[in-house]
């Protein structure tokens, strides 16, 4: 860590250099480009999503329309999430020209890892979902390659290595399903860039079995692929999660590279049409408390909003360690998670911490 370079106060990644105050204050764009810029060019991605004015192609642009970065390609371009490049009139998931598999349409193959994690799991609503007490089922974890956002603080930074992806068919990934199989938990990266696909494949495993299918993500997808997520969630019994990093949206641009802003508006939608009382909730909320900079006024802005739509909405706070570009901030320091946990519970009904075998000594 080291001090603020603007303020001179504050307490900043040594990654960004600006600390939280000043970042809400919109003060120090240039230090946040030029992170993610070091952090993208690591993996050959784009700085920014691609815009056509600025692109390195040329003839037909393509809009890609799944996620709310709607990169704008022509050839020779590569999406924000790195899995996908401009080509005459059609995107086309880069890996997906090297694989033998699928028919080349949007959604035909996904790029995954995937395992069974007996039950119960180290999942974010283990606190709260009946899976915890399925001692004999199994969820089947499904970790997505490639990521709409660029976390500096990412824990799950494996899903930029395309390379170590397997493609998946949806029959391939039907077949996974087991008569121990519980739920199913689509996350990695994020799923934002592979929506057609896990909808295709849970539409798929749902003609065969009764199985809870639940969503990990930021939130930050299509708003018609989002909604039919959530309807499948909603028929199975699963259980969508968002990952809401920040409230202040100058911040939450620091830490993770582009706007969260859809992330909102697709959880209100969640929270009208399908939040109805059933057991368990379809909708929870998780924000990692990155050391002094995702901060009580944070988690007070995003409680508040939570509260907007019902206080009975689940929401957990979860401890940081140390990992990715942000390896040199300590564990949560116990106080910041209190003063977090405290700011929640002005709102909200069901608030958890999560992580807690991480919780640091107070500093």
């Amino acid at each position: 860590m080291e001090t603020c370079v603007i303020c001179g106060k504050g307490r900043a990644a040594s990654v960004l250099k600006v600390c939280a105050e000043c970042l809400r204050a919109g003060l120090g764009e240039e230090y946040v480009k030029d992170a993610h810029k070091q952090v993208r060019a690591r993996y050959g991605l784009p700085p920014e999503p691609p815009r056509a004015g600025a692109s390195i192609g040329g003839g037909v642009v393509v809009k890609c329309n799944i996620c709310a970065n709607e990169c704008e390609l022509s050839e020779g371009d590569i999406g924000y999430c790195g899995l996908r490049a401009g080509g005459s009139a059609r995107l086309i998931n880069a890996r997906f020209l090297f694989a033998e598999k699928g028919s080349g349409e949007e959604g035909s193959v996904g790029l995954l890892y995937a395992y069974y994690d007996p039950l119960p799991t180290n999942c974010c609503a283990a606190w709260f979902c009946p899976g915890s007490s399925q001692h004999r089922g199994e969820n089947l974890a499904v970790f997505f390659y490639g990521c709409n956002f660029n976390c500096l603080f990412c824990q799950n930074a494996s899903h930029k290595d395309l390379r170590a992806a397997r493609a998946f068919t949806v029959d391939d990934f039907a077949a996974l399903v087991r008569p121990q199989t519980y739920c199913i938990c689509f996350f990695g990266g994020s799923p934002e860039p592979q929506l057609p696909f896990a909808i295709g494949a849970s539409e798929r495993v749902l003609e065969r079995a009764s199985v809870r299918i639940c969503w990990e993500w930021n939130g930050c997808g299509s708003r018609s692929l989002v909604r039919n997520a959530a309807e499948i969630s909603h028929q199975s019994g699963g259980i969508v999660k968002f990952d809401l990093k920040a409230f202040d949206p100058h911040l939450s641009i620091a830490l993770c590279g582009v706007s969260n802003k859809r992330a909102y508006e697709n959880f209100e939608m969640i929270a009208r049409d399908f939040f109805d009382g059933s057991e368990p909730p379809i909708l929870t909320a998780t924000t990692l408390l990155v050391p002094f900079y995702v901060d009580e006024q944070e988690v007070a802005g995003i409680a508040e909003f939570i509260a907007s739509l019902s206080d009975e909405i689940p929401y957990s706070l979860l401890v940081f360690h140390p990992d990715f570009f942000m390896s040199d901030l300590p564990v949560t320091p116990k106080s910041q998670v209190m003063r977090c946990y405290d700011a929640a519970r002005r709102y909200l009904k069901h608030v958890n911490i999560g992580n807690k075998h991480l919780l640091a000594a107070e500093l």
